[in-house]
């Protein structure tokens, strides 16, 4: 009896006495991967911090450049995303993963995402482009893309310009910024290009004297730059004058038919004669013999 007693008692001590083999496997293991652990832990932590902190900065300098709205949102999240994406793998490659497959993948993604949408990233980046450049804003005349007409809407992919009659296009922002952009608003003044023509039997001087009259007599016509009135070329049928007066851009158009109205009133009034293409036919007669 006293021997089945020692033998337990013995057996219980062993069992204390001895490290489980689960518990040896765990203890190696903790030994092994928890300090991985814990920096895979801090880098995730401080990246997800410096992650928003890259956010808010880069929204602050988007809106101190009064950038438009939208863009800024959608800039700093896309920012903020793609950080947190690049925190993400560098804390999985403390604790030992493999990233490589997943930065393939990513990029794979990344292609094909890219190849299907060039179309709508090369407006979104051209939209970009003109909301931070701002080559035009809405109010403003402008050519481009092949239309002309007054911006309305500036969007993150189109801009949308009214003609002068009135239809609304709708132009991709890729197309606007791929080619010249002739802006007729930004400077605050334009120069009307007029011509008046007097036949060779004038007097030029007269003339002059007469279109420089009727351009100072317009109150919309600005007197610096000061107007120009001289001959511009001798066409084939006539002396063509230049009449080169300045307006603001808003004047532009109504200046433009109420100068070309007085000028023909004008060398009516004068006696001058504005010519029209002519052509000398000189007849021979030939007798057959």
């Amino acid at each position: 009896m006293t021997n089945t007693v020692e033998g337990a008692v013995s057996q219980v001590q062993e069992m204390f006495t001895t490290t489980p083999e689960w518990v040896t496997t765990a203890q190696e293991m903790l030994a092994q991967f928890g300090l991985k652990i814990v920096a895979a832990i801090l880098v995730f932590v401080i990246g997800r911090w410096v992650a928003k902190q890259l956010r808010t900065l880069l929204r602050k300098t988007l809106e101190s450049a009064k950038v438009d709205a939208a863009i800024v949102g959608f800039t700093s999240s896309l920012a903020h995303a793609a950080f947190m994406v690049f925190v993400v793998l560098a804390a999985l490659g403390q604790i030992g993963v493999q990233t490589t497959s997943f930065i393939a993948v990513l990029g794979a993604a990344g292609l094909a995402v890219g190849l299907a949408l060039q179309g709508s990233l090369a407006n979104f980046a051209a939209g970009v482009l003109v909301l931070l450049f701002r080559p035009f804003k809405v109010g403003d005349f402008v050519e481009g893309a092949g239309a002309t007409g007054v911006v309305k809407e500036i969007h993150i992919f189109t801009t949308t310009i009214t003609t002068p009659d009135n239809k609304r296009v709708i132009i991709p922002n890729a197309k606007m910024m791929g080619d010249n952009i002739i802006n007729y608003s930004s400077e605050g003044t334009r120069r009307l290009d007029l011509t008046a023509s007097i036949s060779y039997g004038d007097s030029i001087d007269t003339a002059k004297a007469a279109l420089m009259d009727e351009i100072m007599k317009e109150a919309r016509v600005l007197k610096d730059p000061a107007p120009f009135v001289g001959v511009s070329s001798m066409s084939d049928s006539s002396i063509d004058l230049a009449v080169r007066p300045w307006v603001n851009a808003a004047d532009y158009w109504p200046v433009f038919f109420a100068l070309n109205e007085a000028i023909k009133k004008r060398l009516e009034a004068e006696g001058l004669t504005i010519p029209f293409p002519q052509r000398d036919v000189h007849l021979y007669q030939h007798n057959a013999e």
